[in-house]
């Protein structure tokens, strides 16, 4: 989710701002006399986005993904209980 905040408050409330975006995956645009300047986020959220923007730019990557969504819709897939069996193991009394 995406929430606004100011510098004001945000100088105000760094702490307690950080732990709640690790902890939450927020995100919060940060805004400066009422105008949006940057965006505070989870380490592990930006490094998400990098992925993903790598893997966008990447031309081979995309057309693997768009090939294994056209054999995923067509039925051509495995299961896990296909590969593996059932994930369920009976517990002896």
């Amino acid at each position: 989710m995406v929430k606004a905040i100011s510098v004001r408050n945000l100088r105000a409330n760094l702490a307690r701002i950080l732990e709640y975006t690790c902890k939450h995956m927020d995100r919060f645009i940060i805004s400066r006399r009422g105008e949006p300047e940057a965006v505070l986020m989870s380490m592990e959220d930006y490094e998400g986005w990098l992925e993903t923007l790598e893997i966008m730019s990447n031309k081979h990557d995309l057309e693997e993904i768009r090939k294994a969504r056209k054999e995923l819709a067509q039925g051509m897939f495995y299961t896990f209980e296909d590969v593996f069996g059932n994930s369920k193991k009976k517990r002896r009394a």
